[in-house]
């Protein structure tokens, strides 16, 4: 019993938090940040009249920031100990979470898809909330096709806004010079957008991780200069305006139309209203991304996304089974560009305006943020994401002053907490039956 009992103290010894070290290091977590918050927060300077500026002081904003990074560093630290007392599993309220959700995967998509099919009718709605909807199923279009390059094919892409912004000015130089209307521009978007994803593919066919992020990097800020320098075509910073609004059968959403034109609200005897327009483009997207996900999980059954989760695993067993990574690659690029192509050419209809400071750095930034927070080849994962990361900043706007701080914060819990996303946990895309015994 002796020897039991010093076994169990010096178990208990080691498991106690050392408080010191922990109090320490939340200190000085705690001294940086007041360092930090003191220039930004605690001092704000004013017009006081005459070109003269006065300055103010917001101390207690800077101990409020000092306080509450003191408290998160010291519950950083004391989480992994309280964490294996309370759950020798590692079974954690996320991984919990996102298991249930997979279980329930096909009764949660039918709740999901009725209530974005119900949210511009709910007695809550409203223009701002569909507009803000729209957004969220754009980003949740760019996600599932990253997903196809990313998390599927593991090939790491940081230039995936260049496939954005070759759909959507597809579109705009198709409906100018042309006169093509965006039901008509939309398969050329999708095909123009997936032939330079082919031509990005073939330069980095032998490159692996950071080199291949580095070369997708430059080819998105390729793009992008190019649409700001070349002005005879693509109108450079001004960029491109009067797109054409999408029509219902050729129906336009206006008040009024010319001579012989019948607009929507005459041909169903409706009283006209500029939320009808806004009503349909959200349809509108919301029937592209349905389709995009249905697409792109029949690609995950077939051969070809097999191969692209090889790939992702090991690409030398992928040769090793005869499979040829380099058609594997070009497949992804391609297909994952046309899924950008199709979001980009809605995106300059619904806008009517597109120019190059709406394909930044920034833009591929976020959509990959979608794919790796909600879970790498998780397709509710991305939506999840999509949603927390677009109505975030909207939720903020209160907080003008300290939205991006909140943002930032927020990515870190996530990272800290649940590094490999939302929804980690995923089925296998194809799950082979038992052999029957031979008899």
């Amino acid at each position: 019993m002796t020897a039991a009992s010093g076994l169990a103290a010096e178990n208990s010894a080691r498991l106690a938090p050392d408080w010191a070290a922990y109090l320490k290091d939340a200190a000085l977590a705690a001294l940086v940040a007041a360092a930090l918050a003191l220039p930004l927060m605690g001092l704000q300077t004013y017009d006081i009249g005459g070109g003269a500026l006065g300055i103010r002081t917001h101390f207690d904003w800077v101990a409020i920031a000092a306080a509450a990074v003191f408290v998160g560093r010291l519950a950083l630290r004391l989480w992994p100990r309280l964490h294996r007392r309370g759950d020798r599993r590692g079974d954690t309220a996320f991984a919990r979470l996102a298991a249930w959700a997979n279980r329930r995967l096909f009764a949660i998509t039918l709740a999901g898809i009725a209530l974005a099919v119900a949210l511009p009718f709910l007695p809550f709605s409203s223009r701002y909330l569909i507009d803000l909807g729209t957004t969220v199923l754009i980003y949740v279009m760019l996600g599932w096709g990253l997903n196809v390059v990313v998390g599927l094919a593991g090939l790491l892409d940081l230039g995936y806004v260049a496939f954005y912004a070759v759909g959507a000015y597809t579109f705009a130089l198709l409906a100018r010079d042309l006169g093509f209307t965006f039901w008509e521009a939309l398969p050329f978007s999708g095909l123009v957008a997936a032939g330079f994803g082919v031509i990005l593919g073939f330069p980095v066919l032998r490159l692996r991780g950071d080199y291949l992020a580095i070369v997708t990097l430059g080819f998105g800020e390729i793009i992008r200069i190019v649409l700001l320098n070349w002005s005879p075509v693509t109108g450079g910073p001004n960029g491109i305006s009067d797109i054409p609004r999408p029509t219902f059968l050729g129906l336009p959403f206006a008040r009024s139309a010319p001579e012989g034109v019948t607009t929507f609200h005459q041909f169903f005897g409706l009283e006209f209203s500029p939320d009808q327009r806004v009503i349909f483009i959200y349809f509108v997207i919301l029937t592209l991304a349905l389709v995009t996900n249905l697409f792109t999980l029949r690609l995950r059954r077939l051969p070809i996304g097999r191969a692209w989760e090889a790939l992702r695993e090991d690409e030398v067993a992928c040769r090793a089974l005869g499979i040829n990574p380099t058609n594997v690659k070009l497949s992804a690029f391609g297909i994952g560009a046309m899924l950008g192509g199709f979001a980009g050419c809605f995106f300059a209809t619904r806008q009517g305006f597109i120019s190059p400071e709406s394909f930044a750095f920034t833009e591929s930034a976020t959509i990959l943020a979608i794919v790796v927070l909600g879970g790498m080849g998780s397709q509710m994962g991305v939506v999840l994401a999509a949603i927390l990361l677009v109505t975030l900043p909207e939720f903020g706007r209160a907080f003008a002053e300290f939205r991006m701080l909140i943002f930032g914060a927020a990515m870190v819990a996530i990272m800290v907490w649940r590094p490999r996303g939302l929804l980690a946990h995923r089925e296998p895309s194809l799950r082979l039956g038992a052999r029957p015994s031979s008899t």
